[in-house]
């Protein structure tokens, strides 16, 4: 059996080791490695795939959420409303502009930003919503969509776990997380189900206007070179990322069915066990499986990752900490923050190997060890 990963990058790269390498020799011989035409033909790409009007690239997705808050105009007090329970970068921005995150409950079955908290948490100086499509799976955006409307907020996706997700709203019709709202943002990091091999990210939006604000923000507030009218940064998807992407895309659906049918896997190796939850399936969401995540109920959780582990399976903890108990959130008044199923989840969630690559023998073996442990 071949050794299993969190992430098999090597096997992936090994099946378009030809198509990625050609593309990364033609951006070597034109030399052309800042903007070079791989970084518009996958912004172009990219927005066919997404069915939206823009897609900005950059150089992370961290840099995407900034620039995304630096465009809509929000100013230091402002409030931004987002889930404790995510990956620290989402809140991280909004400290970083001096903007005050408000923490909000996730629903515990699909580990997304519970509708009903975010409008408790509306006051007069709520801006912006800023859901994260945890996992692959996307939030409630329509509810989202709606509560944003009544309150005139802006709302940005944090779409970096779930590229290629469709959300159904409720008269049937599909759009992909990240094109819901006025802003979403993604991440290339290379475990992405859409990743690079560096870092990169794109913010994407049907708005003209913003576009244009977007753009000028993430090249230095310039829309013509040396003339700079707003404050900006510098944040760019460098070329060879870009060729690297370009060949990629045309496998992502394919990639998605492949997680999907480990998902399925993992699923009926679970079903029934009393003490696993296995992911929710909203029948909003199309999952795409950036994680599989279990919740243990009367499992020693860091035992379990531990055992895993002595026998060479890998397994992580996303996120053993939520937001608003970590220190840097201290003078944002982190620790006021009561979120109870927060803090229940992050004291049971485990997550598997979870790619592309996954064999029916790595399945079999990782599942089986789950339930020894699970079942002493």
């Amino acid at each position: 059996m071949h050794p299993i990963q969190m992430v098999d990058l090597k096997k992936q790269y090994a099946k378009i080791k030809g198509e990625v390498d050609s593309s990364l020799h033609d951006v070597l011989d034109s030399a052309a490695f800042i903007n070079g035409k791989p970084v518009s033909d996958f912004a172009d790409n990219l927005s066919k795939y997404l069915g939206i009007k823009h897609v900005i690239p950059c150089a992370n997705g961290t840099d995407a959420l900034q620039i995304a808050m630096m465009a809509l105009g929000l100013q230091p007090g402002d409030e931004v409303i987002t889930p404790s329970f995510t990956y620290v970068a989402t809140t991280e921005v909004i400290a970083l502009l001096r903007l005050q995150p408000v923490f909000v409950e996730v629903d515990p079955k699909t580990f997304c930003i519970e509708a009903s908290a975010i409008e408790k948490a509306i006051t007069p100086k709520t801006r912006a919503i800023v859901p994260v499509h945890l996992y692959g799976q996307s939030a409630d955006m329509e509810a989202i969509q709606a509560i944003a409307k009544k309150h005139n907020l802006f709302v940005i996706e944090d779409n970096a776990q779930a590229i290629g997700s469709d959300f159904r709203f409720s008269d049937g019709s599909l759009k992909k997380t990240g094109t819901i709202g006025d802003i979403g943002t993604t991440s290339f990091f290379p475990s992405k189900n859409l990743g690079c091999y560096g870092d990169g990210g794109a913010i994407f939006t049907d708005d003209d206007s913003l576009a244009n604000r977007l753009r000028m923000i993430a090249n230095h507030g310039q829309s013509k070179r040396y003339y700079h009218d707003l404050v900006g940064c510098n944040s760019r998807l460098d070329t060879l990322q870009a060729a690297v992407l370009n060949v990629k895309l045309k496998s992502l659906d394919a990639y998605i069915d492949a997680r999907r049918k480990a998902a399925d896997f993992y699923d009926s190796a679970f079903a029934n066990h009393s003490k696993i939850s296995t992911p929710f399936r909203a029948s909003y969401s199309k999952h795409v499986f950036h994680q599989y995540t279990l919740i243990l109920e009367g499992i020693d959780r860091d035992g379990l990752n531990k055992f895993l582990a002595d026998n060479d399976i890998p397994s992580m903890i996303y996120y053993p900490v939520p937001a608003h108990r970590q220190q840097m959130f201290a003078e944002f008044g982190g620790s006021k923050f009561e979120l109870k199923k927060t803090d229940w989840l992050t004291e049971r969630v485990i997550s598997l190997p979870m790619h592309t690559e996954l064999d029916q023998d790595q399945l079999s073996y990782i599942s089986s060890k789950v339930l020894e442990f699970a079942n002493k």
